[in-house]
């Protein structure tokens, strides 16, 4: 699977994230700090691997930042790119089950390679689910998106 991977700095996993899911047999799409010549700054980079998901060119990513806060909310930006940033395998399983998640977003602050590993198994090991209210909920995200009128947004899935 290509996936896209963006930090704003070389410190913490930032250089592990692409090792690692090399190591289980993905591509990973550089920007970035991991990308001679990208701007680094976190909303630049972050916005950069959300638009690979989002326009096809890579079929998830991971972004990361000191707090892993700022790149969630860039790559959130992006129409298409659902963004979780996630401290723990728990969470990166319900983000992918319930949030169909495309967009891993670590802390490169707290995020330890070990703490990676387990983030990304569960990450990989879950899909999103296919109960009719947890469909629904992502699809009203598209909804939201448009900045559609409040009484136009409320429907009833």
């Amino acid at each position: 699977m290509r996936i896209a991977v963006a930090a704003d700095e070389l410190t913490g996993v930032a250089s592990g994230v692409a090792e690692e899911l090399r190591s289980r047999g993905h591509e990973p799409v550089l920007h970035g700090a991991l990308a001679p010549g990208e701007r680094t700054d976190w909303a630049w980079a972050a916005e950069a691997a959300a638009r690979d998901v989002a326009e096809g060119r890579a079929e998830q990513a991971v972004v990361c930042c000191w707090t892993g806060t700022g790149a969630s909310i860039a790559a959130n930006k992006v129409p298409g790119a659902r963004a979780a940033l996630c401290a723990d395998a728990a969470t990166a399983a319900g983000a992918r089950r319930w949030n169909d998640a495309n967009v891993l977003a670590l802390s490169l602050r707290t995020t330890s390679q070990a703490l990676l590993g387990e983030i990304l198994d569960a990450w990989f090991a879950t899909a999103p689910s296919e109960e009719d209210d947890d469909r629904a909920n992502v699809a009203h995200l598209d909804i939201i998106a448009d900045d559609l009128p409040a009484e136009d947004r409320l429907i009833d899935p």
